[in-house]
């Protein structure tokens, strides 16, 4: 165990999504291991800054419109200008795409856009951060796409949020295969359902149905998902690559029937 380490000291990571929510507790962690993080945020500006002057270490806060692929360049670009090379990339954001929609009367443009929020956005960050790698700027590296357990468990009604991270996962395995020979490892993680504040009153009946279903017998807090993406980003990860790390209380391995 000589030399090995959860410090991600001297480490830039690149958080989407960090402004609330799961994407704040990540960045959050990632900077209590010691990395400077860039804060990406779509339109919550206020949560972002003050996400921001809670970190210890340097951060910047970044806006982007994911479903714009030139804006998901210059989100790339800002970001390692301003902290230097990336070490750490985080695609957590997600289209805002989980409202119930059956899959008959899906729209063109839901499915457009949850596509290229969830897939093509974490793809073109993810050739930006290999050809980084490429250049000579930084060696290796971490992406960690956070995916989730719909990916493989489709729930009624989101079959367009469980396509994109089924399609997710799919893109960290490839790209584990393509990017490794430049020393870059690729994971994902996918949550089950996360504890948030107002979701016992505002959904008791599936937070009672999950509790019941999961053998641990709760919903996964976000710390959880915190300290394993602090795992797949440190050194302690560094043989790990090309999987996807299921963190949902046990539910996935209950039957399906």
């Amino acid at each position: 165990m000589g030399g090995i380490t959860l410090s991600l000291d001297g480490c830039n990571a690149l958080v989407t999504g960090a402004s609330s929510g799961l994407g704040t507790f990540l960045a959050e962690a990632l900077d209590a291991a010691g990395a400077s993080v860039a804060i990406h945020y779509h339109d919550n500006k206020r949560g972002a800054e003050a996400l921001a002057s809670r970190l210890s270490n340097p951060s910047i806060v970044i806006q982007a419109k994911l479903s714009d692929l030139e804006d998901v360049s210059q989100l790339f670009k800002k970001a390692s200008e301003a902290l230097g090379p990336l070490d750490v990339l985080v695609n957590c954001a997600a289209a805002e795409s989980q409202n119930i929609s059956d899959l008959p009367d899906i729209s063109e443009n839901l499915w457009s856009s949850t596509m290229t929020t969830n897939v093509a956005a974490p793809m073109l960050l993810s050739q930006l951060f290999s050809a980084q790698a490429a250049l000579g700027e930084k060696g290796g590296g971490s992406i960690i796409n956070i995916s989730s357990i719909e990916g493989s468990r489709p729930a009624p009604g989101h079959s367009h949020y469980a396509t994109s991270k089924a399609a997710l996962e799919m893109l960290t395995k490839a790209s584990a295969l393509e990017f490794g020979p430049r020393g870059i490892r690729v994971n994902a993680i996918a949550p089950g359902l996360i504890n948030r504040a107002g979701i016992e009153e505002g959904w008791p009946e599936g937070v009672a149905a999950w509790k019941a279903a999961a053998p641990l017998g709760r919903l996964v807090d976000p710390s959880d998902i915190a300290s394993t993406c602090v795992f797949l980003a440190s050194p302690m990860s560094s043989s790990i690559s090309g999987t996807v790390l299921t963190v949902d209380c046990g539910l996935s391995i209950k039957p399906g029937w």
